[in-house]
Protein backbone atom coordinates (compact mmCIF):
# COMPACT_ATOMS: atom_id res chain seq x y z
CA UNK A 1 0.00 0.00 0.00
CA UNK A 2 0.85 3.76 -0.32
CA UNK A 3 1.80 5.29 2.62
CA UNK A 4 2.68 9.02 3.06
CA UNK A 5 4.66 9.46 6.64
CA UNK A 6 4.42 11.96 7.64
CA UNK A 7 6.35 14.20 10.70
CA UNK A 8 9.39 12.00 9.79
CA UNK A 9 13.02 12.09 11.62
CA UNK A 10 15.74 10.27 10.77
CA UNK A 11 15.44 7.68 13.08
CA UNK A 12 11.68 7.05 12.09
CA UNK A 13 12.45 6.20 8.12
CA UNK A 14 15.77 4.26 10.02
CA UNK A 15 13.18 2.29 11.78
CA UNK A 16 10.52 1.49 9.63
CA UNK A 17 12.39 0.71 6.58
CA UNK A 18 14.12 -1.92 8.71
CA UNK A 19 10.38 -3.52 9.35
CA UNK A 20 9.54 -2.75 5.47
CA UNK A 21 11.47 -5.52 4.58
CA UNK A 22 9.00 -7.87 5.94
CA UNK A 23 5.73 -5.84 4.65
CA UNK A 24 7.08 -4.47 1.53
CA UNK A 25 4.44 -0.91 1.80
CA UNK A 26 5.04 1.76 -0.57
CA UNK A 27 6.35 4.58 2.21
CA UNK A 28 7.14 8.00 0.59
CA UNK A 29 8.47 9.91 4.11
CA UNK A 30 7.63 13.74 4.90
CA UNK A 31 9.17 15.87 7.26
CA UNK A 32 6.25 17.80 8.07
CA UNK A 33 3.80 17.78 10.80
CA UNK A 34 0.32 16.68 9.27
CA UNK A 35 -1.99 19.89 9.27
CA UNK A 36 -4.21 22.05 7.24
CA UNK A 37 -1.79 23.61 5.16
CA UNK A 38 0.60 19.93 4.48
CA UNK A 39 -2.60 17.94 3.93
CA UNK A 40 -2.04 18.03 0.34
CA UNK A 41 1.27 16.55 0.33
CA UNK A 42 -0.81 12.97 0.98
CA UNK A 43 -3.04 13.49 -2.18
CA UNK A 44 -3.47 10.02 -4.09
CA UNK A 45 -1.97 8.24 -0.75
CA UNK A 46 -4.42 5.63 0.77
CA UNK A 47 -3.00 5.40 3.77
CA UNK A 48 -1.08 8.24 5.84
CA UNK A 49 1.34 7.38 8.88
CA UNK A 50 1.05 10.03 11.53
CA UNK A 51 2.62 10.60 15.14
CA UNK A 52 1.20 11.86 18.49
CA UNK A 53 1.23 15.62 17.86
CA UNK A 54 0.29 15.53 14.39
CA UNK A 55 -3.26 17.35 14.07
CA UNK A 56 -6.13 15.21 12.10
CA UNK A 57 -9.29 17.59 13.16
CA UNK A 58 -12.32 17.38 10.93
CA UNK A 59 -11.02 19.97 8.71
CA UNK A 60 -7.60 18.03 8.16
CA UNK A 61 -9.43 14.97 7.79
CA UNK A 62 -11.94 15.96 5.26
CA UNK A 63 -9.27 17.45 3.19
CA UNK A 64 -7.42 13.97 3.33
CA UNK A 65 -10.61 12.15 2.20
CA UNK A 66 -11.24 14.03 -0.46
CA UNK A 67 -7.59 13.51 -1.85
CA UNK A 68 -8.38 9.27 -1.30
CA UNK A 69 -7.30 8.78 2.04
CA UNK A 70 -9.14 5.70 3.83
CA UNK A 71 -6.55 4.92 6.28
CA UNK A 72 -4.78 6.63 9.25
CA UNK A 73 -2.02 4.58 11.03
CA UNK A 74 -0.81 6.22 14.17
CA UNK A 75 2.40 5.02 15.23
CA UNK A 76 1.76 5.69 19.01
CA UNK A 77 -0.57 4.80 21.46
CA UNK A 78 -2.45 8.28 21.85
CA UNK A 79 -5.22 9.39 19.56
CA UNK A 80 -6.81 12.34 21.36
CA UNK A 81 -5.34 14.20 18.39
CA UNK A 82 -7.85 12.43 15.99
CA UNK A 83 -11.76 13.49 15.68
CA UNK A 84 -12.69 10.15 15.72
CA UNK A 85 -16.73 11.12 14.83
CA UNK A 86 -15.52 12.98 11.75
CA UNK A 87 -13.03 9.76 10.66
CA UNK A 88 -15.80 7.66 11.22
CA UNK A 89 -18.42 9.55 9.20
CA UNK A 90 -16.13 9.97 6.38
CA UNK A 91 -15.62 6.13 6.00
CA UNK A 92 -11.96 6.28 7.49
CA UNK A 93 -9.96 3.69 9.33
CA UNK A 94 -8.07 4.52 12.66
CA UNK A 95 -5.48 2.18 13.95
CA UNK A 96 -3.05 3.03 16.40
CA UNK A 97 -0.11 1.24 17.94
CA UNK A 98 -1.63 0.57 21.89
CA UNK A 99 1.52 -0.50 23.75
CA UNK A 100 5.47 -0.90 22.36
CA UNK A 101 7.93 -0.88 25.67
CA UNK A 102 5.78 -0.26 28.75
CA UNK A 103 9.80 -0.83 30.26
CA UNK A 104 11.17 2.12 28.36
CA UNK A 105 8.28 4.90 29.70
CA UNK A 106 8.74 2.82 33.28
CA UNK A 107 12.18 2.61 33.73
CA UNK A 108 12.52 6.65 32.46
CA UNK A 109 10.33 7.42 34.89
CA UNK A 110 12.12 6.08 38.01
CA UNK A 111 15.23 7.65 36.49
CA UNK A 112 13.21 11.17 36.82
CA UNK A 113 12.80 10.58 40.43
CA UNK A 114 16.65 9.41 40.87
CA UNK A 115 17.72 12.96 38.95
CA UNK A 116 15.37 14.94 40.67
CA UNK A 117 15.92 14.02 43.99
CA UNK A 118 19.73 13.61 44.12
CA UNK A 119 19.90 16.69 41.82
CA UNK A 120 22.41 14.89 39.30
CA UNK A 121 21.85 17.22 36.15
CA UNK A 122 22.55 20.25 38.28
CA UNK A 123 25.77 18.16 40.06
CA UNK A 124 26.80 17.41 36.30
CA UNK A 125 26.76 21.01 35.40
CA UNK A 126 28.51 22.06 37.94
CA UNK A 127 31.37 19.93 38.35
CA UNK A 128 32.19 20.88 34.58
CA UNK A 129 32.22 24.18 35.65
CA UNK A 130 34.65 22.96 38.12
CA UNK A 131 32.44 23.70 41.08
CA UNK A 132 32.67 20.64 43.42
CA UNK A 133 30.13 21.81 46.35
CA UNK A 134 27.52 20.08 47.71
CA UNK A 135 25.59 22.60 49.12
CA UNK A 136 21.70 22.82 47.75
CA UNK A 137 22.52 18.98 46.65
CA UNK A 138 20.57 17.27 49.22
CA UNK A 139 18.39 14.36 48.42
CA UNK A 140 16.44 11.49 50.42
CA UNK A 141 16.55 7.99 50.78
CA UNK A 142 13.72 6.57 48.84
CA UNK A 143 13.46 3.08 51.18
CA UNK A 144 10.31 3.69 53.41
CA UNK A 145 9.05 6.05 50.77
CA UNK A 146 5.28 6.66 50.01
CA UNK A 147 4.62 6.26 46.01
CA UNK A 148 1.63 7.36 44.98
CA UNK A 149 0.31 5.75 41.25
CA UNK A 150 -2.65 7.12 39.08
CA UNK A 151 -3.06 4.71 36.71
CA UNK A 152 -1.67 1.26 37.18
CA UNK A 153 -1.57 -0.26 33.84
CA UNK A 154 1.20 -1.94 32.07
CA UNK A 155 3.69 1.06 32.83
CA UNK A 156 2.53 2.06 36.15
CA UNK A 157 2.73 -1.68 36.55
CA UNK A 158 5.97 -1.80 36.37
CA UNK A 159 6.97 1.64 37.89
CA UNK A 160 5.46 -0.19 41.10
CA UNK A 161 7.43 -3.31 40.53
CA UNK A 162 11.39 -1.32 40.08
CA UNK A 163 9.92 1.25 43.26
CA UNK A 164 9.29 -2.28 45.21
CA UNK A 165 12.71 -2.82 44.59
CA UNK A 166 13.94 0.41 46.47
CA UNK A 167 11.85 -0.28 49.51
CA UNK A 168 9.11 1.90 48.84
CA UNK A 169 5.42 2.24 49.85
CA UNK A 170 3.34 1.91 46.62
CA UNK A 171 -0.67 3.01 46.89
CA UNK A 172 -2.31 3.37 43.70
CA UNK A 173 -5.47 4.99 42.28
CA UNK A 174 -7.28 3.15 39.30
CA UNK A 175 -11.02 3.08 38.86
CA UNK A 176 -10.62 0.00 36.53
CA UNK A 177 -8.14 -1.76 38.56
CA UNK A 178 -9.63 -5.25 40.11
CA UNK A 179 -8.31 -5.81 44.18
CA UNK A 180 -6.27 -8.59 43.20
CA UNK A 181 -3.79 -6.31 42.20
CA UNK A 182 -2.96 -5.25 45.42
CA UNK A 183 -1.37 -8.34 46.08
CA UNK A 184 0.08 -9.31 42.75
CA UNK A 185 2.28 -5.75 43.18
CA UNK A 186 2.39 -5.07 46.69
CA UNK A 187 0.74 -2.18 46.68
CA UNK A 188 -2.64 -0.68 47.92
CA UNK A 189 -5.52 0.94 45.76
CA UNK A 190 -6.64 4.19 47.40
CA UNK A 191 -8.75 7.31 46.14
CA UNK A 192 -7.11 9.76 44.85
CA UNK A 193 -7.92 12.07 47.58
CA UNK A 194 -5.52 9.38 50.09
CA UNK A 195 -3.43 9.64 47.26
CA UNK A 196 -2.84 13.36 47.52
CA UNK A 197 -2.64 12.88 51.15
CA UNK A 198 -0.41 10.55 51.80
CA UNK A 199 2.22 10.22 48.98
CA UNK A 200 5.53 11.50 49.38
CA UNK A 201 6.07 11.12 45.38
CA UNK A 202 3.39 11.00 42.93
CA UNK A 203 3.65 9.74 39.22
CA UNK A 204 1.38 9.63 36.60
CA UNK A 205 0.28 7.28 33.86
CA UNK A 206 -3.13 7.23 33.25
CA UNK A 207 -4.55 8.30 29.70
CA UNK A 208 -5.73 11.28 28.47
CA UNK A 209 -9.97 11.30 28.74
CA UNK A 210 -12.39 13.69 29.60
CA UNK A 211 -12.02 12.17 33.53
CA UNK A 212 -8.07 13.38 33.86
CA UNK A 213 -8.54 16.50 32.07
CA UNK A 214 -6.22 18.73 34.53
CA UNK A 215 -6.45 16.03 37.45
CA UNK A 216 -3.72 17.32 38.73
CA UNK A 217 -5.15 20.93 39.41
CA UNK A 218 -5.37 23.49 42.31
CA UNK A 219 -7.79 21.42 43.74
CA UNK A 220 -5.71 18.34 43.78
CA UNK A 221 -2.29 20.33 44.69
CA UNK A 222 -3.77 21.87 47.93
CA UNK A 223 -4.30 18.25 49.30
CA UNK A 224 -1.00 16.91 48.26
CA UNK A 225 2.25 16.61 51.13
CA UNK A 226 4.35 20.09 51.14
CA UNK A 227 7.11 19.47 49.22
CA UNK A 228 5.94 16.49 47.07
CA UNK A 229 7.56 15.14 43.72
CA UNK A 230 5.41 15.38 41.11
CA UNK A 231 6.35 13.01 37.66
CA UNK A 232 4.43 13.43 34.50
CA UNK A 233 5.60 10.74 31.67
CA UNK A 234 1.48 10.32 30.44
CA UNK A 235 0.21 12.89 28.75
CA UNK A 236 0.60 16.85 28.96
CA UNK A 237 -2.78 17.45 29.76
CA UNK A 238 -3.74 15.19 32.76
CA UNK A 239 -1.41 18.41 34.49
CA UNK A 240 -3.36 22.05 34.76
CA UNK A 241 0.28 24.05 34.02
CA UNK A 242 -0.92 27.17 35.83
CA UNK A 243 -1.84 25.07 38.79
CA UNK A 244 1.77 23.29 39.23
CA UNK A 245 3.55 26.96 38.44
CA UNK A 246 1.20 28.16 41.85
CA UNK A 247 1.99 25.09 43.43
CA UNK A 248 5.72 25.64 42.64
CA UNK A 249 6.08 29.05 43.68
CA UNK A 250 4.37 27.92 47.40
CA UNK A 251 6.51 24.93 47.46
CA UNK A 252 3.65 22.82 47.71
CA UNK A 253 5.14 21.30 45.20
CA UNK A 254 9.33 20.37 45.93
CA UNK A 255 10.53 19.01 42.79
CA UNK A 256 8.54 18.76 39.29
CA UNK A 257 9.47 16.04 36.19
CA UNK A 258 8.11 16.33 33.06
CA UNK A 259 8.62 14.77 29.84
CA UNK A 260 5.48 16.09 28.20
CA UNK A 261 3.57 19.54 28.21
CA UNK A 262 -0.19 19.88 27.89
CA UNK A 263 0.82 22.53 24.70
CA UNK A 264 3.93 20.81 23.43
CA UNK A 265 3.02 20.27 19.82
CA UNK A 266 4.46 23.37 18.87
CA UNK A 267 7.62 22.71 20.71
CA UNK A 268 8.75 18.83 21.70
CA UNK A 269 10.59 16.88 18.57
CA UNK A 270 11.97 19.40 16.66
CA UNK A 271 15.46 22.14 17.16
CA UNK A 272 14.19 25.53 18.47
CA UNK A 273 18.15 26.41 19.98
CA UNK A 274 18.09 29.39 18.01
CA UNK A 275 14.57 30.63 18.04
CA UNK A 276 12.49 32.33 20.84
CA UNK A 277 10.15 30.63 22.88
CA UNK A 278 6.90 32.49 22.83
CA UNK A 279 5.18 30.29 24.73
CA UNK A 280 5.36 32.22 28.25
CA UNK A 281 4.21 29.51 30.42
CA UNK A 282 6.53 26.52 29.39
CA UNK A 283 9.11 29.09 29.77
CA UNK A 284 8.13 29.80 33.12
CA UNK A 285 8.62 26.78 34.41
CA UNK A 286 12.25 26.72 33.11
CA UNK A 287 13.07 29.21 35.84
CA UNK A 288 12.36 26.99 38.38
CA UNK A 289 15.91 25.09 39.20
CA UNK A 290 13.28 22.39 41.03
CA UNK A 291 11.86 21.43 37.83
CA UNK A 292 13.56 19.21 35.45
CA UNK A 293 11.46 19.19 32.04
CA UNK A 294 12.57 16.39 28.71
CA UNK A 295 11.42 16.65 25.73
CA UNK A 296 8.97 13.41 25.18
CA UNK A 297 11.25 11.10 24.82
CA UNK A 298 10.73 8.69 27.62
CA UNK A 299 9.40 5.98 25.19
CA UNK A 300 12.71 6.72 23.13
CA UNK A 301 14.48 3.17 22.88
CA UNK A 302 15.78 0.59 20.44
CA UNK A 303 13.15 -1.85 21.29
CA UNK A 304 10.26 0.80 21.51
CA UNK A 305 10.92 1.99 18.22
CA UNK A 306 11.21 -1.86 16.62
CA UNK A 307 8.05 -2.39 17.97
CA UNK A 308 6.51 0.59 17.17
CA UNK A 309 7.69 0.21 13.65
CA UNK A 310 6.15 -3.43 13.52
CA UNK A 311 2.93 -3.01 14.95
CA UNK A 312 2.36 0.38 12.30
CA UNK A 313 3.22 -1.98 9.37
CA UNK A 314 1.56 -4.62 10.29
CA UNK A 315 -1.87 -2.14 11.25
CA UNK A 316 -1.79 -1.48 7.40
CA UNK A 317 -1.12 -4.71 5.76
CA UNK A 318 -4.16 -5.89 8.06
CA UNK A 319 -6.53 -3.13 7.22
CA UNK A 320 -5.17 -3.63 3.20
CA UNK A 321 -5.48 -7.36 2.84
CA UNK A 322 -9.52 -6.90 4.52
CA UNK A 323 -8.46 -9.25 8.03
CA UNK A 324 -9.42 -7.57 11.31
CA UNK A 325 -7.26 -5.48 13.01
CA UNK A 326 -7.17 -5.65 16.72
CA UNK A 327 -5.55 -2.20 17.00
CA UNK A 328 -8.59 -0.56 15.56
CA UNK A 329 -10.16 2.34 17.06
CA UNK A 330 -13.98 3.32 16.65
CA UNK A 331 -15.49 6.79 17.73
CA UNK A 332 -18.27 4.61 19.87
CA UNK A 333 -15.37 2.52 21.79
CA UNK A 334 -12.73 5.32 22.76
CA UNK A 335 -13.56 6.21 26.19
CA UNK A 336 -13.40 2.79 27.16
CA UNK A 337 -10.47 1.97 24.99
CA UNK A 338 -8.43 5.00 27.05
CA UNK A 339 -9.36 3.54 29.63
CA UNK A 340 -7.02 1.14 30.02
CA UNK A 341 -3.93 2.20 27.66
CA UNK A 342 -1.36 0.57 28.25
CA UNK A 343 1.29 3.72 27.13
CA UNK A 344 1.44 7.18 27.82
CA UNK A 345 3.12 7.72 24.19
Amino acid sequence: MKVAVFNTKSYDKEFLCLSNANYHHDLTFFEPHLSLETAPLAAGYPAICVFVNDILDASVLQTLSQQGTKLIALRCAGYNNVDLEAAQSLGMTVVRVPAYSPYAVAEYTVGMMLDLNRKIHRAYSRVREGNFSLEGLLGFDFYGKTVGILGIGKIGAIVCRILNGFGCKVLAFDPYAKPAIQEELDLRLVSKEALFAESDIISLHCPLTPETFHIIDAHSIEQMKPGVMLINTSRGAVIDTRAVIEGLKSGKIGTLGMDVYEEEGDLFFQDLSCQVIKDDVFTRLLTFPNVLITGHQAFFTKEALTHISETTLSNISDIEAGRPCPNQIKAEASYAVAATASSGH
